[in-house]
C-alpha cells in the first residue's frame, strides 16, 4: 500500500510549477550558472596554436578525441580553460570516499557529523588540485610535444597548468553553487550539459560521414533504434529494486499499545550508479590521453599500451569489464551499501526481517541479497559500457555512442526530475498548511461572532 506522501506525489500536477516562485528562481539560477559554464568552454588557454590544434583533433575525433570531447562538453577540442572538466573532482571524491571506508581515522571523522564533513569535503577539494594540476602538467607537456603550443617553454607549462587547474576549481566552485542554491546535483548537472550539448554536432558528424562513407542506411537505422533501446533498457534497470519487507513490534507508551508497523527496504539491482563506469574509463583513458597529445613521440612502453589497451582492443573491453565489475561490488560494500550498519540500524529501531534474527544473520542476509542482485547490476553496466566499443570495432560506426554517457545522462535526468517534483511536493505541502491555516481562522472568527450574539 502506498504511503500519504507516495500518493500526494502521484496525484501532484505539473502546473504548480507556475506558482512555486522559489522553484521557479532555483531554477534559473541552475540554467544562469550552466550557461556560464557553457561559455568558459569556449575561452581557450592562452599559448595554443589554433590552426594546429583544429587539424589535429579533427583527425583525432573519431578516436579518444572524441571520447574525451564529449565528456568536456567540446573544451578539450578548442583547448578552453575547462579542458580537463569536472572529473578532477570526480576522481578525488571517489578516492576520498573509498578512503573514508578503509581508512579508520577518516571514518572516525564521517562520524562526527556536520563538522566531519565539512573536514572531509576540504581533504576532498586538496586531492582535486594534486590530481588537476598533475593532469594538467601532463596535457601541457603533450602540446608541446604535439607541437601545438606556440611559444613552448617554462611559462607556457606555468600558464597553462594554472589556467587549467582554476578553471577546474572554478567548475566545482559551480556545482557548489547549484547544489546549494539551485535544484541540486550541481556536479552531475555539469557533466550532463557537457555530454547533450555535443550530442547535435555528434550526430550531424555520424550522418555526413555515413553519406560519405557509404554507410548502409539499414545500419543509421539500427544505430538509432539501439540508442533508443537502450536508453529504455538503462531507464528500466535505474529504477528496478528489491523490496525487503521489514516488521516494527508492538510497542507501549504508558497505557496505550501501539501495534507493530510494516515497511520495506529498497534495494537498487545497482546501488553503484555510473560511478564503476565512470572510475574504470578515467583509468583506462589515462595512457591513451598522455599518447593522443604527444603525436610521434611516443615512447616503446606506451606504444606497446597503445596496441593491446587502446579502445576497442580485446584487452581494453576485457579489462573494462572485469574493472566495472570489482568497482561496482566494491563501492557498494564500502561507500553506498554496509550490510553491517544497515543490519545494526535495523537493530537500535527495533526492526527485524520476519524469519532472520537481529544483528550478524540479517548483516549476513542483507549481504546475500545485495550479492546476488549486484551480479546483475555489474553485468548490466559492463554490456551498456562495453555495447559502444564492440559496435565502433565491429562495424566501423564513426559516431561515438558511449555507453557511460547514455548512463549519466538517463540518470542526471531521473535525479533532476526527482528533485524538481520534492521541491513542488514541498509547496504543495506549504499550500495545503496554509490553506488549513486560513479554515482555521475562518472558523475561530465565526465562532466569535455567534459567541457575541448568544451573549447578546
Amino acid at each position: 500500500m502506498a504511503s500519504a506522501a507516495e500518493q500526494m506525489a502521484a496525484n501532484m500536477s505539473w502546473s504548480a510549477l507556475g506558482k512555486a516562485t522559489e522553484l521557479r528562481q532555483r531554477i534559473f539560477f541552475t540554467i544562469g550558472l550552466l550557461i556560464v559554464y557553457r561559455l568558459g568552454t569556449f575561452i581557450p588557454v592562452p599559448g595554443i596554436d589554433p590552426n594546429a590544434l583544429r587539424e589535429f583533433m579533427d583527425s583525432a575525433q573519431s578516436g579518444i578525441g572524441g571520447i574525451l570531447s564529449m565528456f568536456t562538453g567540446g573544451a578539450l577540442k578548442r583547448m578552453g580553460i575547462f579542458a580537463l572538466g569536472i572529473m578532477p573532482y570526480i576522481s578525488a571524491s571517489i578516492i576520498i570516499q573509498l578512503m573514508t571506508s578503509m581508512y579508520k581515522p577518516l571514518e572516525a571523522l564521517k562520524k562526527e557529523g556536520e563538522q566531519g564533513r565539512k573536514k572531509i569535503n576540504q581533504y576532498t577539494r586538496y586531492a582535486t588540485v594534486f590530481l588537476a594540476t598533475f593532469q594538467a602538467y601532463g596535457l601541457a607537456k603533450s602540446l608541446e610535444a604535439g607541437s601545438l603550443a606556440q611559444n613552448p617553454g617554462l611559462y607556457f607549462e606555468a600558464a597553462t597548468v594554472m589556467t587549467l587547474v582554476g578553471g577546474t576549481m572554478f567548475l566545482m566552485w559551480l556545482g557548489e553553487q547549484i547544489t546549494a542554491r539551485g535544484i541540486g546535483n550541481g556536479i552531475s548537472l555539469i557533466i550532463f550539459v557537457g555530454i547533450v550539448a555535443e550530442i547535435p554536432a555528434a550526430v550531424a558528424r555520424f550522418l555526413s560521414q555515413s553519406q560519405t562513407n557509404g554507410v548502409n542506411p539499414l545500419l543509421v537505422i539500427g544505430v538509432i533504434l539501439m540508442v533508443i533501446a537502450v536508453i529504455a533498457f538503462v531507464v528500466f534497470m535505474e529504477r528496478a529494486l528489491r523490496k525487503i519487507h521489514i516488521q516494527y513490534p508492538r510497542r507501549q507508551v504508558g497505557m496505550k499499545v501501539y501495534d507493530g508497523g510494516n515497511s520495506h527496504l529498497p534495494i537498487k539491482v545497482n546501488p553503484a550508479g555510473v560511478i564503476p563506469v565512470i572510475f574504470a574509463s578515467s583509468l583506462l583513458l589515462l595512457p591513451t590521453t598522455i599518447a593522443t597529445f604527444s603525436g610521434d613521440q611516443t615512447g616503446p612502453i606506451m606504444s606497446t599500451l597503445l596496441a593491446y589497451f587502446g579502445p576497442g582492443q580485446p584487452l581494453y573491453l576485457l579489462f573494462f569489464a572485469v574493472m566495472i565489475v570489482f568497482f561496482t561490488f566494491f563501492y557498494t560494500f564500502n561507500v553506498s551499501f554496509k550490510p553491517d550498519e544497515v543490519a545494526d540500524n535495523l537493530k537500535n529501531q527495533n526492526g527485524f526481517i520476519p524469519g532472520i534474527r537481529p544483528g550478524k544473520k540479517t548483516a549476513e542476509y542483507l549481504q546475500y541479497v545485495v550479492t546476488r542482485l549486484l551480479v546483475i547490476g555489474a553485468t548490466y553496466l559492463a554490456a551498456v559500457g562495453l555495447l559502444p566499443a564492440i559496435l565502433r570495432a565491429q562495424f566501423n560506426i564513426p559516431f561515438y555512442f558511449g555507453g557511460t554517457s547514455v548512463l549519466i545522462v538517463v540518470s542526471v535526468t531521473m535525479d533532476t526530475i526527482q528533485q524538481v517534483q520534492s521541491h513542488l511536493l514541498a509547496h504543495q505541502y506549504e499550500g495545503l498548511i496554509e490553506k488549513s491555516q486560513l479554515r482555521g481562522k475562518k472558523r475561530g472568527k465565526g465562532g466569535t461572532t455567534r459567541r457575541r450574539k448568544i451573549n447578546r
